[in-house]
């Protein structure tokens, strides 16, 4: 206490006390006066936690997809082709397209510059057996340039090498829940597993890749850690190569051409489009260097691809990142109408602080009267009532803090909503409430400090 005398003198300490007993005195005022400060406050950190919980969100999902990505998808069925035959009444005859194949990869990688990386992929639907368990995965035939992109890491093992490209040979690199259900207590690396009708031997195991449901459903990609990664020759050689001519393969183009293909008894539509699918590469995806170039890289990727397709639209082409980005400047637009909206709040808030300090300077003229009378200078009655409205504003603050963080809480835990709350939006938005305390208490103080003693005295 002597300290504190000492450091702010003993009149700004005794009008700090006589502040404290006002406050406390007017309990029930001061807490209804502070409820604008205390849902400003609440409502800033809740939004914050939100808006920082959906940047971080957007951010994880651009590292999923790539950065600088362009991705190249196959279209099976011809939509377009369709429609037109609809408007015009006419059954026209379907045009010939070689789909998407390894000859776009190399076409691509001579013809365009400015490319970090391209990555072929094949996707196929399979079965994983080992020791009497079977689980269905996903095969995917790629090259390194794969987890480059990505951002792959593998936790044990090795990467394909040159010669296992060369020559397709019958290795794979795991993901972190198949090596977690085949190899629980095991090293996974130089061991066997058949992958649908071969056995491939395992010379790497991928870090897990944390991927939420939401991320899933959102950008349609699937779940890395069940997937298992073969060298992208491997799997043209030894499971399926779309773009070889075979007697089945004239057979179901013919009969595709004229509408007769029927489902089989045990065939899903699902396989039925596994079988309609010519395109060699299920997947293409090609790595920019610079993220300016993305936008003029894609529209040439396209005319390129249309022309070597024979005018065929067979295929879409995504810029992922760009996507996201846009819903990044949503989210960052919608947060600044929600920063508005709780800013009016502590506005609101700040005004009605003021508006109950004036009504407590004429509820107390003959106690600043009094004051004054007895020594008391009209700095000191200015320091008493800013006391009292910093200190509403600073006590509603700290309320209002707790509440903001409990709300983040609670809409993260119930409405599934990712929130983070930093110690900087806490730090803003209490800063912020002592500051309009701060304002807001000048005019209501210099207003008490402006009372003329007598008349006070004699004020009824």
């Amino acid at each position: 206490m002597k300290y504190l005398s000492r450091y702010f003198g003993p009149r700004l300490l005794a009008n700090l006390y006589i502040a404290i007993d006002a406050v406390i005195a007017n309990k029930v005022r001061s807490l209804l006066t502070a409820l604008g400060i205390i849902f400003g406050v609440a409502a800033v950190i809740a939004m914050l936690a939100i808006g920082n919980g959906a940047q971080q969100e957007i951010l994880n999902q651009i590292k999923l997809v790539g950065v600088n990505n362009i991705v190249v998808k196959p279209i099976v069925e011809q939509t377009e082709e369709k429609l037109n035959e609809q408007a015009s009444g006419k059954k026209e005859k379907k045009k010939f397209s070689p789909g998407l194949t390894i000859r776009d990869v190399h076409s691509i990688k001579s013809t365009i510059p400015g490319l970090a990386r391209v990555s072929p992929e094949i996707i196929l639907n399979t079965n994983v057996i080992r020791n009497g368990i079977r689980r269905s995965a996903k095969l995917v035939g790629v090259e390194p340039s794969y987890f480059e992109i990505y951002d792959f890491q593998l936790a044990e093992g090795s990467m394909f090498n040159t010669e296992h490209l060369r020559v397709g040979a019958p290795v794979c690199i795991i993901g972190s829940s198949l090596k977690s259900r085949f190899f629980p207590t095991e090293s996974a690396i130089g061991k066997n597993i058949k992958v649908g009708p071969h056995w491939l031997t395992i010379i790497g195991v991928t870090r897990e890749r944390l991927v939420s449901q939401n991320s899933i459903s959102k950008l349609g990609i699937r779940d890395f850690n069940m997937d298992i990664y073969a060298p992208l020759q491997a799997v043209l050689i030894r499971y399926e190569n779309r773009d070889l001519i075979t007697t089945e393969a004239l057979r179901l183009a013919n009969m595709r051409s004229q509408g007769f293909i029927i489902l089989s008894e045990g065939e899903t539509e699902e396989s039925e489009a596994e079988r309609k699918n010519y395109h060699q590469l299920d997947r293409l995806v090609i790595q920019v260097d610079e993220t300016a170039k993305l936008q003029a890289t894609a529209e040439i990727m396209s005319r390129m691809l249309t022309r070597k397709h024979y005018e065929v639209v067979d295929f879409e082409i995504e810029i992922p990142e760009l996507l996201l980005k846009q819903q990044q400047r949503t989210n960052d637009i919608f947060n600044y109408v929600l920063g508005a909206i709780a800013g009016i709040s502590l506005l609101v808030g700040g005004i009605g602080i003021m508006n109950i300090m004036l009504a407590s300077v004429l509820e107390r003229i003959k106690e600043i009267g009094l004051r004054l009378s007895i020594g008391a200078q009209k700095s000191d009655v200015v320091q008493q009532f800013l006391f009292e409205s910093v200190m509403i504003s600073v006590s509603g603050g700290i309320i209002g803090v707790v509440l903001g963080v409990t709300l983040a809480y609670l809409v993260s835990v119930f409405a599934e909503i990712p929130t983070i709350i930093t110690l900087a939006s806490i730090a803003l938005s209490f800063g912020v409430a002592a500051t309009v305390g701060l304002i807001f208490g000048i005019a209501p103080a210099r207003r008490a400090a402006s009372q003329d003693p007598i008349a006070s005295l004699r004020y009824e």
